[in-house]
This record gives C-alpha cells, structure tokens and sequence, in this order.
C-alpha cells in the first residue's frame, strides 16, 4: 500500500504533464479530443479577442495558433472580401480546422497552413489584422515568435492576443513551467514590446470569465 502512495504523485505529474504537451502541440486521438474541448473552451476568449480586432469586409487576416478552427469560422463571416490565412504547429489541429472550414478553403477565401510561429512563411506587412488566443504561453524565450507576429503585420495593423492570466493558471497542474509560460499584464507588454510594438500602441484590458477564469485581453497597433 505504501509503494502505491508514495508512486502517485509522480504518476499524478506525470499524467497533468501529459496534458499541459498535448495542448501546447495535440496529436493523435487525444489531441482531436482535445482540440474538440478547446473549440468549446476558447469560445469566449476567441469571441472578446475577435471584437477587439474590429474586423473589416476586406481585411487580411492570420491566426497564428488557430486549433480546431472555431476561430476562423467566426472571421469568415465578417471577412468576406479580404484574404484568411491560419498557422498551427499540430498536423492534428490542420485536419480538425481544415474539416470545420472546408466550404472557405474550397473556395478558396481561406488559407490554413502547419508550421513553426517562430517563422511565418508569409512576407513583410503581410496582414492588416492579427489573431493569437491561447497562444502566448508557447512563445519562444527569445521572442522570435513574438517578433514574427510585428514582422507580418502591416503598419497601423491591429494584433488582438488573449491569455489566461497567471493567478489564474497557477491553480491547473497541466500548466507547469515546463509546458506554459505564465503571464501577467505587464509581462505581455515587455515581451511584445521587445518585439517591435510600441508603448503607447499598447492597451491591456482585464477579462472576467466564467467559473473565475481571469483572462487578458491585448491588442497592439503596429
């Protein structure tokens, strides 16, 4: 009895640990699982994140990070001139958003593509509006990331990004530091202006979500 409590918590870690790599990059069946709870736990975020972006019929649009695609089937609706693009780092999520956002690819309104956010494969003022939910805590410690999304944004582009806020995130074991980097309002105005954002460009707006997730809210012009 003794060996089995001793061995849980490490096989507690091991398990919350699993978890925390399968929604920085899901694969296989448990990342379609998961990207189907994410469709329904980011629809909040993703619909405060999409109204700060202020979207426009002919906006050009990235989403770097976009999951299951539920995000992007809310901007098509108010694209619908402009040009959609997507990156994700999970072939899993590119099958899952490919499916739920055939009609716009079919046709082809939308653009949806599997890579490293640390190197868009777009050019220079590619975008005039820039989505990133649920994606910030994936960054790269050297910010290449972060300065890609002000690479490819055109200026006077608008980037809306939403996390959870790390008071928050502390409670979920999934989140370790080994998984997430944690952020608080500050944190994410250091890092995005370290890549390029300017100061006065920059707006931080707290969010109250259901069950007291607290969440953040920023968008940055560039």
């Amino acid at each position: 009895m003794s060996a089995v409590t001793e061995t849980s918590p490490a096989a507690e870690r091991r398990l919350w640990h699993r978890l925390g790599c399968q929604l920085a990059h899901p694969e296989g069946t448990t990342g379609r699982v998961m990207g189907h709870l994410m469709a329904r736990l980011n629809r909040e975020p993703n619909r405060h994140a999409i109204k700060a972006l202020r979207l426009e019929p002919d906006d050009d649009v990235l989403e770097v990070g976009f999951g299951p695609g539920e995000a992007l089937v809310q901007i098509a609706r108010r694209v619908t001139r402009g040009r959609i693009c997507g990156l994700d780092g999970s072939p899993t999520m590119l099958e899952q958003a490919g499916h739920r956002n055939a009609r716009m690819i079919d046709a082809g309104r939308m653009e949806l593509r599997c890579g490293d956010m640390r190197r868009l494969p777009w050019a220079d003022a590619s975008f005039s509006k820039l989505l990133a939910v649920n994606v910030a805590y994936f960054f790269d410690p050297e910010g290449l990331a972060a300065a890609e999304l002000h690479r490819v944004l055109r200026p006077g582009g608008l980037l809306a990004l939403y996390v959870t806020e790390r008071a928050t995130m502390a409670h979920w074991p999934f989140a370790g530091p080994d998984t997430h980097t944690t952020y608080d309002g500050a944190d994410l105005e250091r890092v995005l202006r370290a890549s390029g954002f300017r100061a006065q460009n920059l707006q931080v707006r707290p969010l109250a979500l259901p069950f007291g997730i607290a969440g953040l809210v920023v968008t940055a012009a560039a």
